[in-house]
């Protein structure tokens, strides 16, 4: 800005050493040095290095109000899908015992879902049903069983697994989808199932599942 200044001053002096003082008064000349003065003054204060930081500072500070609205996008849509998690678990609890077909294949569908949370959802809404032999067949002939095997297969983490396996076990207290389960390849997918550590479920349902394939293959060998 000083600089600036200064060079405005230095162009008036010498502006004004070049003007005859006689003429100076005369309100032409006059008129012609003050337009001039003006417009160099314009192009100077145009030239402000001010205005570029302005803007340097308005580009961070928008990218700034980028990342943070992303990041609160990010955090309502978890907030969300727990929420979401925890109403339809409560309501499961409630009424998936007795739920109809169309629930059925919603609940099976949620086993095509990317997502884990989701994954496991299904599983514990399908184990929840199959009660009894004709909630279990049912969930074999909606596609259930094969769904819960992939998701055995696919998991990637010990809490998957854990829901797989527990509605696994749902289903094979039932002859007739014991056999579904073996013809489905369920008997190499959970002997592959690694034990955990953290989750002892994992290796009690393991041996439970792999107790009723080996009781259904002595059977249909003696037949």
């Amino acid at each position: 800005m000083w600089t600036s200044l200064n060079g405005l001053v230095g162009f008036s002096y010498r502006l004004s050493g070049r003007i005859d003082p006689t003429e100076f008064v005369r309100g032409k000349r006059q008129s012609h040095i003050m337009r001039t003065i003006a417009s160099q003054f314009t192009y100077l204060c145009r030239r402000k290095p001010g205005n570029v930081r302005s803007r340097n500072f308005s580009s961070c500070g928008a990218n700034d109000e980028r990342s943070i609205e992303e990041d609160a996008e990010r955090k309502v849509g978890w907030l969300l899908k727990l929420l979401f998690a925890g109403t339809a678990t409560a309501v499961g609890y409630q009424f998936f015992p007795y739920m109809g077909d169309n629930l059925l294949q919603q609940s099976v569908s949620l086993l095509h879902v990317k997502d884990p949370l989701f994954k496991r959802m299904g599983a514990s809404r399908l184990a929840r049903f199959a009660i009894d032999d004709e909630r279990r067949m049912k969930v074999v002939e909606f596609g259930g069983a094969q769904e819960l095997i992939n998701m055995l297969g696919g998991a990637k983490d010990d809490r998957t697994r854990k829901e797989a396996l527990r509605a696994l076990v749902a289903l094979a207290y039932s002859e007739e989808a014991v056999a579904a389960l073996h013809h489905a390849g369920a008997v190499s997918v959970v002997e592959s199932t690694p034990d955990s550590s953290e989750y002892a479920d994992i290796e009690k349902y393991k041996v439970h599942l792999l107790r009723r394939f080996h009781h259904y293959t002595m059977i249909h060998l003696e037949k």
